[in-house]
């Protein structure tokens, strides 16, 4: 991150990427996180891994570390590297899908780490079980990402525009130049 703008941004993208997890712990495995984690990898790519390194750690403090916030350290990233590979589309279906997939595969994620810390048939085991769970992550992903897709990613290119550029403005120009000369 180059500067001070960039730094309070992915903060404010790691706070809100944490109140919307605690906005929805009573649901199971209902969460906005995945949706939040695509939009930020499609619009402000630079800043959306500081920020959900930021959020994994937040609720790593909030929750307190145990083994189960380990695999945090990856799942996430997966999420990051597969809405980059489709960055070019503009499909909210697509995307919704990409979402849907993660979280039918969150629990396979997440035991790997636990097959490694406790063995091969203690992950398979804990995959297996969580599995209605990962049904529920599939069609809660689904559904947020078909609805909320579009609007957050206008939300975060014009937010984008209005706090990453010089100046404050969204459309850069004039305004962004400190002597106030034009491009």
């Amino acid at each position: 991150m180059k500067n001070v703008r960039e730094i309070a941004a992915a903060g404010l993208m790691a706070a809100v990427l944490t109140a919307s997890k605690f906005a929805l712990d009573a649901l199971p495995n209902i969460e906005l996180v995945s949706l939040l984690v695509i939009a930020y990898a499609l619009e402000l790519p630079r800043l959306a891994l500081p920020a959900v390194y930021t959020y994994v750690l937040l609720y790593g403090l909030l929750n307190g570390f145990g083994i189960w916030w380990f695999p945090q350290l990856y799942v996430w990233l997966v999420l990051y590297l597969a809405a980059r590979l489709f960055r070019r589309s503009e499909s909210g279906v697509l995307f919704a899908v990409v979402s849907a997939l993660f979280g039918l595969s969150y629990g396979a994620l997440y035991a790997l780490s636990y097959g490694v810390m406790n063995g091969a048939a203690a992950g398979f085991a804990w995959w297996v079980s969580g599995i209605p769970f990962d049904l529920l992550h599939c069609g809660g992903n689904f559904a947020c990402a078909l609805v909320l897709l579009r609007p957050v990613r206008l939300a975060l290119r014009r937010c984008g525009g209005l706090f990453l550029r010089p100046g404050g403005s969204a459309a850069g120009g004039a305004q962004g130049k400190r002597d106030g000369s034009a491009s």
